[in-house]
């Protein structure tokens, strides 16, 4: 098995980082997937990456149809969307990633296409988004993970996958278990990237704190005890204070300061509603999730009381 056409979906960090990577090996055909307005604006406009403007090859769903690979980066209130252009870009052959945060989204495309074709992964990046640039350290990216969700073998999709990413410079890094690291990177956002988001506070905050890293302990306490009640367990989170610069913004922060509205649903929603299948109560998850949402409307002017 050999990959030989990939398309992204979604320009977003993520889907910017596999642009920088694929650019870089000219003998990999990609497509950036978008149309109407938005195909115009990126075939005239491109897209910043590293203070670099890049014009990859711009198709719709209909003209990328049959890719051997199609990497799902969009932001995760936009994946409903995009499901069926999901649904149009994919065939028997094609393997889809989706790359999203979270724990649900290769549910949702398993709607809309055949979940067998599905391999799961993850991201693990640290970007930072100013208007329509991106910016992320790549050399200290650590890139892709990926897994078979039944299965603790790399398979022949995967070594396929292993093999285009050694032509590039981006990461790649197989896992055993793959659902458990899933889980872990969602505990880890809920713990890292949410309470900073409410109080507006740097990574620091967390340990010079005790009343910011006790709101991120009951919020990893509450996620760790939703993925047992599914079977699953994990190891610790291993952040430490010298991990991140102390004034470090992750991404539900960034959001809310530059006025865009959050992925809290793919964090604390779907967190609530795995809890309420299970009969278990999440109450600083939930508190969580009303707070930003309010810091949501706030920034939409819903508060601009005259």
């Amino acid at each position: 098995m050999k990959i030989e056409t990939v398309a992204i979906l979604g320009a977003g960090a993520i889907g910017s980082y596999f642009i920088y990577g694929f650019s870089a090996a000219p003998d990999i055909d990609f497509c950036l997937i978008a149309k109407g307005e938005r195909k115009e604006r990126l075939e005239k406009e491109g897209l910043c990456i590293n203070d670099k403007i890049y014009k990859p090859k711009v198709k719709t769903p209909e003209e990328a149809k049959g890719v051997d690979l199609l990497l799902v980066s969009t932001k995760y209130n936009g994946l409903h969307d995009a499901l069926e252009d999901i649904r149009t870009v994919v065939a028997p052959h094609t393997t889809v990633l989706s790359l999203l945060n979270g724990i649900d989204s290769e549910e949702m495309i398993g709607t809309v296409i055949d979940p067998a074709r599905i391999a799961y992964s993850l991201m693990r990046i640290n970007s930072e988004r100013k208007g329509n640039s991106v910016t992320f350290n790549a050399e200290k990216t650590p890139g892709l993970f990926v897994g078979e969700k039944d299965s603790r073998e790399e398979s022949e999709r995967l070594l396929a996958i292993r093999e285009l990413l050694a032509k590039t410079p981006l990461r790649y890094h197989f896992c055993e278990d793959i659902i458990s690291e899933q889980w872990l990177k969602f505990t880890l956002n809920i713990a890292y990237n949410l309470p900073q988001a409410v109080l507006g506070t740097g990574y620091a905050s967390y340990f010079d704190s005790e009343h910011v890293g006790f709101i991120r302990d009951r919020l990893e306490a509450e996620a760790r005890k939703v993925a047992a009640a599914y079977g699953i367990s994990y190891g610790p989170l291993e952040n430490t204070r010298p991990r991140w610069l102390e004034r470090a913004r992750f991404s539900t922060l960034q959001d809310l300061e530059a006025k865009r509205h959050t992925e809290i649903d793919m964090f604390c929603k779907v967190l609530m509603e795995k809890a309420a299948a299970k009969g278990l109560e999440v109450p600083f998850a939930e508190y969580t999730y009303h707070a930003i949402k309010a810091l949501e409307e706030k920034n939409d002017g819903k508060f601009d009381y005259q």
